[in-house]
């Protein structure tokens, strides 16, 4: 499921309204039927999210369960919104949530919460169940990547490696920097509970250099993927729907910067590292 939620962010993220799903399954001759029809209804419950249908693909047998997934979307004659088209003096805007795909798989992968059916799990928060189960089950908005195209969207990216990274991309497509504003992001309650609940201490201290650490949380928001929202450079004075949150603005130069300052550390996931 989370195959194809990526596959039809990345459609939407060109401004295209997604049409169809292909589906390739390879397993062993030994895997449960049930796990492969547990998968077909999770793929079949997000096209249908999305607007999309399954259409084909193939299956075949191999040693190990390999999957691919390729979604089809139909720009309804638009140009397609890529990632090169960012000015000096577009404004950045996100349409999604940032960092709960993150702070849910933190929570996992230290054993502060149990997924369900797990032996012996004790209830938790009802957002620290939120958090986990956005990493578990993204929900990308997939209606405002049209709806970013047809108010003029001059780039976008779906944020699945992480909002610095993937603005990075925009912004070495595009010839620009990207400055991001911490004080425009939303880091929620849950993402600071989750963080407590890890024992992670808040820095709030700042290095001989100047420079302040980010929160957790915040780091969740600036670098955690796997959420999918997207991001999107519009013209300045654009008149955005309430779920664009503008985030940060387009200048001259090259990169991005979070508050007009170079970010220290990784800016999300790296495939090839």
């Amino acid at each position: 499921m989370k195959a194809a939620a990526r596959s039809l962010a990345d459609i939407a993220a060109m401004g295209a309204v997604n049409t169809a799903l292909l589906v390739a399954l390879a397993t062993p001759g030994t895997l449960p039927a049930r796990w492969a029809t547990d998968l077909a209804s999770g793929l079949v419950a997000e096209a249908t999210r999305a607007g999309a249908g399954i259409v084909g693909g193939d299956t075949a047998r191999a040693d190990y369960v390999t999957l691919s997934v390729t979604a089809l979307g139909d720009l309804e004659g638009r140009a397609p919104v890529l990632r090169s088209g960012a000015r000096p003096g577009d404004v950045i805007a996100v349409a999604g949530r940032l960092g709960h795909s993150a702070a849910g798989l933190a929570l996992l992968e230290a054993g502060a919460v149990q997924t369900a059916g797990e032996p012996g799990g004790a209830s938790i928060p009802a957002p620290l169940a939120e958090l986990v189960a956005a990493h578990l089950r993204p929900a990308p908005p997939y209606d405002a990547g049209p709806e970013a195209a047809r108010l003029g969207a001059t780039a976008m990216i779906d944020v699945s490696d992480g909002l610095l990274a993937d603005l990075g991309h925009v912004a070495a497509a595009s010839g620009v920097q990207v400055n991001v504003k911490t004080s425009s992001l939303a880091v929620g309650t849950a993402l600071h509970e989750a963080a407590a609940r890890l024992s992670v201490p808040e820095s709030s201290s700042r290095t001989a250099a100047g420079f302040t650490p980010p929160s957790t949380a915040l780091t969740w928001v600036l670098t955690g993927g796997e959420d999918h929202p997207l991001a999107a450079a519009f013209p300045p004075g654009t008149a955005l729907p309430a779920r664009w949150r503008m985030i940060g603005e387009v200048r001259a130069g090259a990169g991005v910067t979070v508050d007009d300052e170079p970010h220290e550390g990784p800016a999300g996931w790296q495939h090839f590292r």
